[in-house]
Parts: structure tokens; sequence; C-alpha cells
């Protein structure tokens, strides 16, 4: 640095404008700070937008290196210089322009590999989901499209594939069961205004006529040219079968008139990593759950913390000593689960843990694949809910007679369940249930229907 005192000569005059250029340089670099602080503090309420921020730091460096560039640039109408001198001096000056430009840059890049990092990581993250074709959103099946908009509507299917599993976990391997069946089948409904969401449970052995679909083959995660007919009285859990998440899905739309905009599959061998990944989920057991297949699942009672192992035998058992079906023992434990695991990746501990959260997100793209689901997804919903009243998250069961019929099904009672399918498309009151308080124009949508529906 220059010493304001010292004797003035051309020296020392550049080096002053070195000074007040790496002054004003700093200037823009605490402002550049003071910037990059504002949009942590966005990204940590989920609302940033990179791009944008990236566009609005180039703006702010253009608007700093601006002054910088024009007092240092040669004027065009200067006359040139006549003694060694002045052009010393030009040379000095064209130098520290240079020098200017030069650290802008450097800055630029700094301030775009900052951005870049968050980028690189929700590409890594979403890179980490295995896509797989599986939505129909233009579908004539689908009822009432006006007043779907805004929904989100999630098809979840837990895969039975034993591609991946473990001895220890006593469900076969891949070589004994072959394929991959939908042992789980989950409708989940969120509403454009958000103030509910809504978790309906498909039996396994639910009697259906299922369409006909491209044959699925498991072992690509891709579709086949075969058409595998219609059948009539068959399981639904037939439809992932052969069909894979496009005839599922095809199915569902069909008996619902939803728009199922989200498909998301899970592989219940990868499942219990994101169990461990939060540290265990605590579930209430009023009785020891004791499977003839799977042994004793859990011996204790009360609100029990249960780990990854555990927490799969939890949720697949299905010859539990006490069920009154197979069926509907295991979907009552998989929705509480479910509720309890959604809980606690909710919790303060987990979101503000950013290993945690960095390993459940990593643990549940391992264990999941689907269509239209990624970190964008995730956080839109996660943001849209934030809020939402854990009281408002209902989980049912698809009505149906309750015992099943001589081929072994469970039999779906279609006025019942049309009449739950449409408070849904609606937004109006669950069968039996209060109002959820529609929105206006949401409302006006569906009054006619209402009407003639009561």
């Amino acid at each position: 640095m220059t010493d304001e005192l010292e004797p003035i000569d051309d020296s020392t005059m550049v080096r002053r404008k070195i000074d007040h250029t790496l002054a004003r340089f700093s200037a823009a670099h605490d402002e550049l700070e003071a910037e990059e602080a504002k949009r942590k503090q966005r990204l940590e309420k989920l609302a940033a937008r990179p791009v944008q921020l990236l566009e609005h730091t180039r703006t702010k460096l253009q608007r700093v290196v601006a002054p910088v560039a024009a007092k240092g640039a040669p004027d065009e109408n200067e006359v040139a210089p006549q003694t060694r001198l002045q052009e010393k001096k030009k040379r000095h000056n064209e130098r520290t322009v240079l020098i200017g430009r030069i650290s802008v840059v450097v800055l630029a890049v700094l301030v775009f590999l900052g951005t870049g990092a968050l980028w690189g990581t929700k590409t890594w993250f979403n890179s980490q989901f295995t896509q797989i074709a599986a939505l129909d959103e233009n579908s004539s099946d689908i009822q009432d499209a006006p007043a779907q908009l805004g929904d989100e509507n999630f098809l979840i299917a837990g895969s039975d594939t034993r591609a991946g599993a473990t001895a220890d976990e006593n469900v076969g391997s891949a070589d004994e069961v072959e394929g991959a069946r939908s042992d789980t089948v989950m409708l989940a409904h969120i509403p454009a205004d958000r103030k509910r969401a809504v978790v309906i449970s498909f039996p396994r052995d639910l009697e259906i006529t299922r369409p006909p679909c491209e044959r699925f083959d498991v072992a690509k995660n891709d579709y086949t040219s075969e058409i595998v007919p219609a059948a009539s009285k068959v399981k639904l859990n037939t439809a992932y079968a052969v069909g894979g998440p496009r005839c599922l899905i095809k199915w569902m739309q069909q008996l619902t008139g939803m728009k199922i905009n989200h498909f998301v599959g899970i592989d219940f061998s990868g499942f219990k990593d994101m169990v461990n990944a939060v540290g265990g989920v605590t579930v209430h057991v009023d009785r020891p759950i004791n499977d003839t297949t799977l042994g004793m699942v859990i011996s204790q009672t009360g609100d029990v913390t249960i780990s990854g192992d555990q927490a799969l035998s939890f949720v697949r058992a299905r010859h539990v000593v006490g069920d009154p079906t197979s069926d509907y023992g295991r979907i009552k434990r998989q929705q509480e689960f479910i509720g309890a695991l959604m809980a606690k990746v909710m919790s303060h501990g987990v979101l503000t843990n950013p290993t945690q959260l960095s390993d459940f997100v990593t643990a549940f793209a391992k264990a999941t694949f689907g269509d239209n689901i990624g970190v964008d997804q995730m956080l839109t919903l996660a943001q849209s809910m934030k809020g939402l009243d854990p009281s408002k998250v209902n989980f049912m069961t698809v009505p149906t007679v309750g015992e099943p019929n001589s081929r072994n099904n469970e039999v779906l009672l279609e006025s019942k369940a049309k009449a739950v399918f449409q408070a849904l498309i609606n937004n109006t009151a669950l069968p039996g249930s209060a109002p959820p308080s529609p929105p206006a124009d949401k409302q006006t949508a569906g009054a006619g229907k209402n009407a003639a529906d009561q």
C-alpha cells in the first residue's frame, strides 16, 4: 500500500491507482459475499433459484466492474502521448485495466462454481433416481381434469422383488421367487390447497379386471412389444407383475378417474437403509408381532423404536398371529409405519442435520424408482405442505366387503369407492367426515357433481 504523504511521482501515482482498483474489487467482493449470504438463506427456505441468483450476481458484477473499466480504459479522444514517460504511464494504465478484468473474470468464475456446486449436488441426487416410464396424464380415463389442476397424486407401489435380498431377511432369493409383484399399492392424494393429504391403501388380493397392457421386463425395467390381453377376476398384484407401472396406473385411472402425475416404486430390499439413515422409527405396538413365516418381529409392546431390518419385517409381515386377514393387518401396519417415518423425516432433528438428511435422500433415491420424481418435485411438495397439520393426513383402505370370496380375493364395494374418489377429485368431504373447506375455484368446478352425488 502507498503512503498518502510520500512525494508524488509517476511510480506513486501508478501504485495509488492499483490500490484504488484493489479497494474497488474488495468492495465488490464484500458485496458479493453479502449477496451469497442472502442466497444461502433463501436456499434454507427451499425457495432458491440458482439460475436467477447467478444472473443477479452477474448483473451485480457488471454494475461494479463497469465504473472500474471505464475509469481505467483509455479515452478514444485523448491525444496520443508524446513523451516516453507518457507512454510508460499508458502501459501501466492498460496493465491495471487488464489486471482488473482478469480479477473480475476469476471472481465471476468462483461465484459460478459456488452456485454450480448446488446444481451439481442436485444433479447427483437426481441421477440416483431410476426413471421408468409409467404415467399417462392425457388418458381419456381421467375425469373432470380442470377440477384436478394443482393436485398431486402419487401412486406408490412396494415391489416384492427378491433382487438384492440377503439370507437374514428370510424372504427368499430372486432364483426362488422370480419377477416382481406390487405387494403394496397406495394412492397418496394432496389437493391443490395443500390443506390435507389422503393415503388410500389397496389390498394386494383385490379382485380386478386387468386392462390389456404391454409386457414389463422387470430385469431391464422396460416394456416389450408383447401385449398381455385383458383378464377379469384376477388379483391386483398381477397388474404390476405382467405390465409393470404403466399397467398399474392404467387400471388405477380407470377405477378412480384421478390424474396420476407421480409414480413411486419402492424396492423393499433397499427400504431398510432409509430407516437406518434417520436413526430408526418409533411405532406403537399393542401386542407382540409374531409372524409364522418371519418369526418374532417385535416382542415388546408400547412405543418401540425399530431399525432397518426390523422395520422391513414389520411392513412385510402378512402371516401375523391374531390378524383378521393377511392383507388388512399388514395394511394397518404399513400405514402406521409410513406415518411414523414421515413424522421422523420432517422432524426438526432430521431436517436440520445435513448428514442425516443427505443419507436419507441418498437411501430413498437408491431404494426407489419412478416417473416424475426427483429433488425438484420433492422440494416443491415439501415446501407446499409446510405447516400442514399432521392430523390432516388421513389413512384409509379402499372400501371392500372385508372377507375373501371363493377365489380368495377381496371384493371392492364399487359405489362406496366411487364416492371416495369423487370427493378427492372435487376436494369435498370424504364420506362420513367433516368438510375440508375447499377453495372457491375448485368448489365452483365441482358444485354440479356434488349436488348430483348427494
